[in-house]
């Protein structure tokens, strides 16, 4: 990997290591709705002036089949999916859940014919890392919230097909008006959600009455850092090192995410934690690396 793909392989892995804290603090006083929404229209108001200023407004027009998919699996489902598991799972148990992602994205990549190099190790990586996940489940999930694990996994999917649409379909695309206008249509899919919420009187979470500084500051830091940053970021990171390798970056999430829940949120270090992280990152690196033949 070349200095600049290390320099955003890092820097990606660190900043996509806070949203959870984030998403956790603001879930607390607002629905999981008006977060996606917040995050995604600001980052959007942030980013579009940029990306029409340097001439990628027609980006929309000529790849809207590209953007919508993009917008949809890697913004509009995970993010959604995130807010509503964090009201009932610490933030630093869905960051090792989403640790999941190279492995879900070894397979998919396997199914679409774009990684078609197996041996036996990469096939061992599998099952040690789901293995991982069963520990994670196993130990730190009681039966009232398996459905929260469910529904990180489905956003583990999203952000694991995120860069293989970015690959398929968004390559020839500037990057900056691809994630303005993704952002922007991920705003309009939740809009109508938000208008209920807010005609109902149900934008706050159940018995908040005022929005706490926390939780406003949480939501612009996931707009500003976790997503306009974070994306552009990402997609640099894809042309330099392709999708699977950038998916990897969900070996240092984790990590991120839970020093940042035990020292802000004073959350435990569980049995789950220690026997089920070391499984998932030892069986991600062993799916997701390729052998490299010697001459």
């Amino acid at each position: 990997m070349s200095k600049r793909g290390w320099i955003l392989f890092v820097a990606l892995g660190i900043i996509w290591g806070t949203p959870y804290l984030f998403i956790r603090i603001a879930v607390a006083d607002l629905s999981p709705a008006i977060v996606v929404f917040s995050r995604v229209i600001i980052a959007a108001a942030l980013l579009l002036p940029i990306a029409i200023h340097q001439g990628h407004a027609r980006t929309l027009r000529t790849h809207w089949k590209g953007i919508l998919t993009f917008a949809v699996i890697e913004m509009c489902i995970p993010f959604g999916a995130l807010g509503v598991a964090e009201k009932e799972i610490s933030s630093s148990l869905t960051g090792l859940l989403i640790a999941a992602v190279p492995l879900i994205n070894a397979v998919i990549s396997r199914q679409l014919g774009l990684d078609s190099v197996w041996d036996a190790r990469r096939i061992a990586g599998l099952f040690i890392g789901f293995i991982g996940v069963g520990m994670l489940v196993g130990f730190d999930v009681s039966a009232s919230n398996y459905w929260a694990i469910l529904i990180c996994f489905i956003a583990a999917s999203g952000y694991a097909l995120g860069p293989i649409i970015i690959t398929k379909l968004l390559s020839d695309a500037a990057s900056i008006g691809v994630i303005a206008w993704s952002l922007l249509v991920a705003g309009v899919i939740y809009l109508p959600i938000v208008i209920f919420e807010i005609a109902n009187d149900s934008w706050r979470a159940p018995g908040v009455t005022d929005v706490s500084t926390q939780a406003i500051l949480s939501v612009i830091a996931l707009a500003v850092l976790c997503s306009a940053i974070a994306f552009v970021a990402l997609f640099a990171l894809v042309d330099e090192v392709g999708p699977t390798r950038t998916t990897v970056i969900t070996y240092i999430n984790p990590a991120v995410a839970i020093i940042l829940g035990i020292i802000i949120l004073s959350e435990p270090i569980t049995t789950g934690i220690i026997i089920g992280f070391p499984l998932v990152l030892i069986g991600s690196v062993m799916a997701t690396r390729r052998n490299v033949a010697v001459t």
